[in-house]
């Protein structure tokens, strides 16, 4: 049983106290920091005999910074030796650590990426040149939360290798640590960009050692009263605090070890950011959030982590609602642990989280665990299946046994593809912008303005001229070339451009340009089809069929289909065979209205008897017509009905109280004729007729197992059932069934109202 101090933790990477009073005795000696780095690299690499090449950087890097200083007066190449320093921190590949240790020399020095490449190899090369890329992201507070989602997601879609990231990361952290030497405008900047982008970056990667105290660090330059005042009141009750966690950690490793369960066991304070947080969200002071501290117990497998869990169950009180099994289900960023909160010997909560040293080692590196060696002192392969990464858009499936460090990156480098569907590119003036995969020039140019692409004849990426089918990469500056003296758009254009945006404003444009050529050649496109086909045009170009064809395509004249055709945006037989549908249409509903009608208003003159039709319904004075029940009321045997002649579909049955009826328009009402039951449709009860019902009710378990019931016991079949209940938990149970007539119906709803909970039951009018 290993027992830990207890004491604040600001969240950094833990170095050892001798080794933090070296460094700030030393910050102007490089060779005593990166003598710090050697001994760091060489606790946890095992082939770390051979670090020339991390050797071979720091002397090139330091001759190339030579002549450089920092805000803070040190020589800069401390920056790149301390950010090298959060890398073996994070136990990192050597290239990982060459890279960091040369991520500014392409941009700040004379040296290019080939020199880079000739030195150390493309792979060094490679996660420079990320680095660099990234550094070029413009980060702007004017467009806070769109252009912040645009920017984390640009950060991992432009990283094919997340080692980029990674270094990218311990910049930042690095220089959020030094912030202090910036103008107070300038700290807030990049304390807010930090907030918005490499926290929650960090976050994703699941990162915590990083990701904390990065929050911390922006909220002490973003809120540094609030800051502050937070950390003297929490100082301040140091003592306190310290005294009750010690004897709760003792209390509990007792326990733990009676049990016989190896444990190491320690307690902290959460970290200010997050305190903060929790004030904000539910509105308290300081005074008023009791779990400001947390116990962490750490085991040997699984097993041991739900032993420890009963335990601590048994000794103190758990707090309901509060238990979270982070194992059995983990976060998106792989992050596992049981979390649960209790309440302490004096009343006051606090958290204890459980989780294996696997799981520890996840939680405080993410990704970055990834990276450790996975051969043991006798090199034995340690074969291990990842988990899908479901923050990668479930596109990364480790499936295989990895050997070690190389092999996994390998697998990264060919199989991963973050946010496929998009690729992130910056305007000159460094707004971010969001094309489809695969995208050109021209889609950019197009999705800054019409105009653009119109006038566009030629394009540079990252200062280089490129043609107009360049596929653009994550992370391109693109710079348009435009010309007044352009012809506009190309016809070929369209058979590369990607977007959705290029395409339809390509195509305006050829509308627009040549709408008279398009008109002549769509009217002689259409009068071939139609010769071709044995068609009559000047029939079908009636208004009444044209009007509904217009308004099919969106179109507000006939000079636009023709247009439309002309241009190709339209096949001539899809608009013929669209007019000759209209017409058949129109001549049927003519005949059939007429026949209908003329046969109502003979009736009505003669006042002839009631005709049974087939379906069991007397209709005024019609004979031989298709009559059929309304789906909007579904009327049954013994509801009051009227019938409705619709329009070349013979009469319709409806309810006298169907929404659609009462609703009817007065220039309809002429089409309503009487109709009623048949004797022997009510009397026989042979027939099924559908109709529906809906029920409300306070929501409760079991109330449809009741209703069920209800329906079992009286023999009725359901045919659909729909269930929503509100806010309020009262549930609207709209059912559809079949009956013999409205008293059976009646029955039915009886016995209905008498299930508990019911509040109401009434028929679906339409």
């Amino acid at each position: 049983m290993e027992m830990r101090e207890f004491g604040i933790e600001t969240g950094e990477l833990e170095i050892t106290e001798e080794e933090q009073l070296s460094v700030q005795k030393s910050f102007t000696d490089p060779e005593v920091l990166f003598d710090t780095l050697i001994r760091k690299i060489k606790a946890y690499h095992p082939s770390a005999e051979d670090l020339s090449l991390i050797e071979k950087a720091y002397r090139l890097a330091r001759d190339a910074h030579k002549d450089q200083k920092r805000k803070s007066g040190e020589p800069y190449i401390i920056h790149p030796v301390c950010v090298c320093i959060i890398l073996a921190e994070l136990e990192l590949d050597k290239e990982t650590i060459v890279a960091g240790m040369l991520h500014d020399v392409v941009e700040d020095t004379t040296m290019t990426s080939e020199q880079v490449t000739e030195e150390f190899g493309e792979e060094v090369a490679l996660l420079v040149d990320g680095v660099t890329k990234l550094t070029q992201i413009n980060y702007s507070a004017d467009k806070l939360e769109l252009q912040a989602e645009n920017l984390r997601k640009m950060f991992l879609a432009m990283a094919k290798d997340i080692r980029v990231i990674l270094i990218k990361l311990a910049d930042r952290l690095h220089n959020m640590r030094t912030l202090q030497f910036m103008k107070p405008e300038k700290q807030k900047e990049k304390a807010r960009e930090t907030m918005d982008i490499y926290a929650p970056v960090a976050q994703r990667l699941g990162i915590s050692k990083i990701k904390i105290e990065l929050d911390d660090l922006s909220l002490k330059y973003l809120e540094p009263e609030v800051y502050s005042d937070l950390k003297q009141k929490i100082e301040s009750k140091r003592s306190d605090r310290e005294k009750y966690v010690k004897e709760i950690v003792k209390e509990v490793s007792a326990h733990i070890k009676e049990a016989g369960i190896e444990a190491e066991i320690d307690g902290r304070v959460k970290h200010f950011f997050s305190i903060y947080k929790k004030m904000v969200n539910q509105n308290k002071t300081l005074d008023q959030i009791y779990d400001l501290f947390a116990v962490r117990i750490i085991v040997d497998d699984v097993k041991d982590c739900y032993a420890a869990l009963g335990i601590i169950h048994e000794m103190y009180k758990p707090i309901p609602g509060r238990f979270k099994d982070y194992i059995a289900m983990p976060k998106p960023n792989m992050y596992q642990s049981l979390h649960t909160t209790l309440i302490g010997p004096n009343g006051q909560p606090f958290e204890i989280q459980i989780r294996t040293y696997e799981m520890h080692r996840v939680a405080e590196y993410g990704i970055a665990a990834h990276w450790k060696y996975k051969e043991g002192v006798d090199g034995a392969q340690a074969d291990k299946e990842e988990e899908k990464l479901t923050w990668l858009r479930q596109i990364l499936e480790w499936q295989h046994d990895m050997s070690d460090n190389k092999e996994f990156l390998s697998l990264l480098k060919s199989d991963l593809d973050l946010f496929s569907e998009s690729v992130y590119c910056f305007t000159p003036s460094g707004d971010v912008k969001n094309l489809p995969t695969g995208s050109t020039p021209i889609d950019f140019a197009y999705s800054i303005h019409s105009a653009v692409g119109n006038k566009m004849v030629g394009a540079r990426v990252n200062g280089k001229l490129v043609t107009i089918d360049y596929k653009i990469q994550n992370g391109d500056r693109i710079e348009i070339i435009t010309s007044q003296n352009s012809r506009g758009p190309s016809r070929d254009w369209l058979t590369f451009v990607k977007s959705t945006q290029a395409k339809n404003k390509i195509n305006q444009w050829f509308k627009t340009e040549f709408k008279e050529d398009n008109v002549q050649r769509g009217k002689e496109l259409t009068a071939a089809y139609c010769k071709t086909k044995g068609i009559v045009l000047s029939d079908l170009l009636k208004p009444q069929f044209m009007e509904v064809c217009m308004r099919k395509y969106g179109f507000k004249d006939w000079d636009s289909v023709y247009a439309a055709i002309g241009h190709g945006g339209l096949k001539e037989g899809q608009v013929v065979n669209r007019l000759q549908e209209e017409k058949r249409k129109q001549e049927k509903r003519k005949i059939t209205d007429e026949t209908v009608m003329e046969a109502v208003n003979e009736a009505r003159e003669n006042k002839p008897a009631m005709i049974k039709s087939k379906s069991g319904i007397l209709v005024e004075g019609l004979n031989d017509l298709a009559v059929r029940f309304s789906r909007c009321c579904s009327p049954v045997p013994g509801d009051e009905i009227v019938g409705f002649v619709t329009r070349g579909r013979g009469v319709s049955i409806h309810r006298t109280d169907c929404t659609n009826i009462i609703n009817l328009p007065s220039e309809d009402r002429a089409r309503i004729i009487e109709a009623m039951w048949s004797p022997s449709s009510i009397e026989t009860n042979s027939e099924i007729y559908q109709t529906e019902i809906k029920i409300f009710a306070n929501d409760r378990i079991g109330m449809l197992a009741d209703i069920s019931r209800v329906f079992t016991e009286k023999r009725i079949s359901v045919v659909n059932m729909n269930v929503r209940t509100d806010k309020n938990g009262v549930a609207t149970i709209e059912l559809g069934f079949g009956v013999n007539g409205v008293e059976e119906l009646n029955e039915l709803t009886k016995k209905l109202r008498g299930i508990e909970g019911v509040i109401d039951i009434e028929r679906i009018r339409g």
